[in-house]
């Protein structure tokens, strides 16, 4: 990973950048692993674990590909503008934005500390809206920028209320901002997976639970970050240009 900007200019210039936001583990880091494999320049943000944001970038260099880690917290308007400066300054632009950053709180809704509430909206609705205010303000023609969501928004499990509150508010935005985006040829989506193998998902589940999660797809299984990354790889690829404004429900069949 090249850190000396005299350096930089000596190196050929990229085709397309991506800016991964929460790409230091799970689905992020798949998220930026298989972009990388296409072809892009990869941005790793990520808010606490530097650790595991370099493990991310130095696997995509040590296969080939270019990538640096660049800390924000998502909600830090200030922060994410510095970000995207760097992929800039790094890359020369940014024509792919994938917001994977999350944070996920159970509680049934009687029990919630609001406290837990203002963070987990802290991360996923304003967060979720800085991240998009700024890819709407640097993506380049052509671009496309992927949110996330979560199937739970239509399954609407018990002690889901305060991610799926939160979720809802994504996915409420994806067809506006696609629309105030016309005329410059960028998609905007949001992915909205099932019960993923993530960290963050299997925390705090006992082995029943996960399961029984596991069986409730008619496919009968967890998904993976990969299946994730691959539909991400499709939405900003040009074989999936023409999908514009979408919820896709990545899920394995769950209702």
């Amino acid at each position: 990973m090249t850190t000396n900007h005299q350096a930089r200019t000596h190196e050929p210039p990229v085709a397309r950048v991506a800016v991964v936001t929460g790409g230091s583990r799970g689905i992020g880091r798949a998220v930026a692993r298989k972009l990388a494999q296409d072809g892009l320049a990869v941005v790793v943000n990520y808010a606490h674990d530097a650790a595991a944001a370099e493990e991310t970038a130095a696997a995509i260099t040590a296969s080939g590909g270019r990538a640096i880690r660049v800390q924000a917290d998502v909600a830090d308007e200030s922060a994410v503008a510095a970000a995207f400066d760097r992929a800039e300054q790094e890359f020369g632009g940014v024509d792919v934005v994938v917001n994977c950053a999350g944070r996920l709180a159970l509680s049934p809704i009687a029990d919630l500390d609001l406290a837990v509430l203002d963070a987990v909206h802290r991360t996923n609705i304003r967060g979720a809206f800085v991240v998009a205010q700024q890819a709407a303000r640097r993506l380049r023609v052509g671009g496309s920028f992927v949110g996330f969501s979560t199937s739970v928004v239509g399954t609407q499990f018990p002690g889901y209320g305060a991610y799926a509150a939160s979720k809802g508010a994504v996915e409420s935005i994806t067809l506006i901002l696609a629309r105030e985006l016309r005329g410059r040829n960028i998609t905007v989506n949001t992915i909205a997976p099932g019960p993923t193998a993530t960290d963050m998902f299997l925390d705090g589940k006992t082995p029943d639970q996960i399961d029984q999660l596991a069986k409730t797809p008619p496919l009968e299984r967890l998904g993976t970050p990969e299946d994730i990354a691959n539909v991400v790889a499709f939405l900003t690829g040009p074989e999936g240009h023409w999908v514009n404004g979408q919820i896709l429900r990545a899920n394995g069949g769950m209702v």
